[in-house]
């Protein structure tokens, strides 16, 4: 993202005296975790919840799934989602969700520097062949990648808890 996101603390879900979560520290924690849990919603309404790791690259978090996956049906219905991550502590860490939008990417040089990502943070292999993922030596298997523009994020810290909320543009 070019700007940092406009940020507010929600004072109802906050410690008095806490501060606001300052965005390098929001985005160090999209960038280090390795894994987020992906939100979509089925065409009949009924929410899908899925594991995955996820890249941060240029102010939008990415993943990839195979084309025939329920969570990208879900997408190719209805783009909304939410990533989330964190930690599964009550008094410590910062958990982080991104609420946004996805589209497929299918830019071979951003491509490219995801799938080192994926090579360097989880020791997870992929080529890059028309316009998405593959795994080496199997040509059978592709994988669409997303990218997530946020819209929205919210950050909440502990010790002291506090509730962020970071804006981007018209959001």
């Amino acid at each position: 993202m070019a700007t940092e996101p406009t940020s507010r603390q929600v004072s109802e879900f906050s410690e008095p005296g806490s501060t606001v979560v300052p965005w390098a520290e929001v985005e160090r924690v999209l960038r280090e975790s390795e894994m987020f849990w992906l939100s979509t919603v089925r065409r009949d309404g009924r929410p899908h919840v899925v594991p995955l790791p996820a890249m941060w690259l240029d102010g939008r978090l990415h993943f990839c799934t195979g084309a025939h996956e329920q969570k990208a049906r879900n997408l190719e219905a209805n783009a909304r989602c939410v990533l989330t991550t964190g930690t599964n502590s009550y008094r410590s860490g910062l958990d982080v969700i991104v609420e946004g939008t996805a589209a497929q990417l299918r830019d071979e040089k951003t491509l490219t520097v995801l799938a080192e990502l994926w090579r360097d943070k989880l020791d997870w292999p992929f080529e890059v062949a028309d316009g998405q993922f593959s795994d080496p030596g199997n040509d059978d298997h592709r994988a669409p990648v997303y990218a997530v523009t946020p819209a929205k994020v919210l950050a909440f810290g502990k010790a002291p808890y506090r509730q962020i909320r970071y804006t981007f543009g018209d959001s």
